[in-house]
């Protein structure tokens, strides 16, 4: 079997490329085909544990969840993970390469083209239609010597391509007609369609400038798209989704407060706490205060845990969070942040930014040290309170001290995390608890919320469904499968 493709690339970043990719995943898989997605390079730190033990971007998770396929780490080979002083991890094939700055990567990409071409390879070999997104813009022409995400991918595969413009964000028709006119030749020869995202209103009233975009670029319209409001009830790809407003929700019993810090990573562990009505998430950034009346802080994971806890003191949520702790409120670490509590952080390697050590905020009697390899995997168990879980694990690190006596968890025989001698402050390395609706119901009701049966699963898979028929009813998918090749 060799699948026929599909490039998705954008006029910029943000513009819908991965929700429209993940819509129509689902959409084919209705229709009865075997649909894989692949994503040449990605930068996020919102990843996600394949079946075969490596990690990809979390895009690309949601993706294959829409396409009902196990994730692949050859969905997405190259994954960059900013950190702070050494630039990027590297991870490729699902497994940490290295570490490179900018200007490192640049000279890097050629030697990862062949492994991106050979995952994207097996993928072909496996499926009836893949169906690729994109990174950034299809017009950094700056960026395009060497190029692995966008139009040197599309030529080195000889892949067709369609172009994505927001229209949300103004000046749809410059965009999609500049990226005609700054491309090569040869590059804007590849696009053989054009979508527009994100409408609002009469879609009557944008008849004219579709008919303009297709007359001046020689691109045939796939489609006008509009606003799906319900993409917000999918994971986010990366922490641009954090920027966005934050619908408050002033009535609920339970407020939970979350630091958001530069290198905040896996942020989806966010997510099925806003969506239960009785919670209010209340990002708290830099110039702000952690609200004294809040229930619960939740530090969640960090790509840089040293370099985020030092921001973290700067803005004084340190001093925000031991009033929280006095006053009998709880705290909960998640990965890095559990990292945060104890007494010492050591990065002796350099693993994530220059070697070295620094105290802890001091809320956990235990230690860490990041060192050795990334534990990455699927976990199932039971809490502290005999309840079942499940989860991910990905980090790199080993933590040790007398609070680890009260695990947090037992994961496949072996305890996890740790908690102070009151309760109130617990820490664990595992993602993903609060999708699990056994470890949400019992938090909520440990907070004194009620417990609203929401099924979290059930909800994103049928968030999906709508999406795919959002997408049979705007886009031209019959068109769309005759460009693939």
């Amino acid at each position: 079997m060799t699948a026929r493709s599909l490039m998705f690339q954008g006029t910029g970043s943000d513009v819908g490329k991965s929700l429209v990719v993940a819509g129509l995943a689902r959409a084919f898989t209705m229709r009865g085909l075997k649909v894989l997605p692949f994503k040449p390079q990605n930068m996020s730190n919102n990843a996600a544990v394949t079946a075969d033990g490596g990690e990809i971007g979390r895009a690309q998770a949601l993706q294959a969840r829409a396409a009902k396929v196990p994730l692949s780490v050859h969905m997405n080979p190259v994954l960059l993970k900013p950190q702070s002083d050494v630039g990027a991890q590297v991870v490729v094939q699902g497994r940490v390469e290295g570490n490179a700055k900018a200007a490192e990567y640049q000279h890097l990409k050629p030697k990862l083209m062949p492994r991106v071409l050979e995952s994207f390879e097996l993928l072909r070999s496996k499926a009836d239609l893949v169906l690729i997104e994109g990174a950034g813009s299809a017009s950094e022409i700056n960026l395009r010597h060497n190029d692995i995400a966008n139009m040197g991918f599309a030529r080195a595969a000889d892949v067709p391509v369609v172009l994505i413009g927001d229209i949300d964000r103004g000046g749809v028709i410059a965009s999609l007609a500049g990226t005609k006119l700054v491309l090569e030749p040869q590059d804007a020869a590849m696009i053989r369609g054009f979508i527009v995202n994100r409408f609002r209103g009469d879609p009557a009233l944008f008849a004219d400038g579709m008919r303009m975009i297709a007359e001046r670029t020689g691109w045939q319209s796939i489609g006008l798209l509009p606003h799906f409001a319900d993409a917000a009830r999918l994971p986010a790809e990366d922490a641009l989704g954090l920027n966005g407003p934050t619908v408050r929700k002033p009535d609920a019993k339970i407020r939970i407060a979350v630091p958001i810090l530069a290198h905040i990573s896996n942020f989806d562990d966010l997510d099925p706490l806003e969506a239960e009505p009785d919670v209010d998430v209340i990002r708290v950034r830099n110039g702000q205060a952690i609200p004294g009346d809040c229930d619960l802080v939740l530090l969640v994971g960090s790509k840089a845990t040293i370099s985020d806890l030092a921001a973290l003191r700067a803005a004084g949520f340190d001093v925000d969070i031991a009033a929280h702790v006095r006053r009998g409120g709880q705290v909960l670490g998640l990965c890095g942040g559990y990292q945060m509590l104890g007494t010492r952080i050591s990065d002796p390697e350099g693993i994530e930014g220059p070697p070295g050590s620094v105290e802890g905020l001091g809320l956990l009697d235990v230690e860490t040290v990041l060192t050795g390899d990334k534990r990455l995997e699927a976990v199932s168990g039971t809490s502290f309170d005999g309840i079942s879980l499940s989860g991910y694990e990905m980090h790199v690190g080993r933590t040790i001290g007398a609070d680890c006596a009260r695990r947090f968890s037992t994961v496949g025989g072996t305890a996890d995390g740790a908690g102070s001698a009151d309760g109130r402050v617990r820490g664990t390395y595992l993602h993903g608890l609060f999708a699990d609706d056994r470890q949400r119901s019992a938090w909520l009701t440990r907070l004194g919320g009620t417990v609203s049966g929401l099924d979290y699963e059930a909800g994103v898979d049928e968030v999906l469904d709508q999406l795919a028929a959002h997408m049979e009813r705007h886009l031209d998918l019959d068109g769309l499968l005759t460009f693939a090749r």
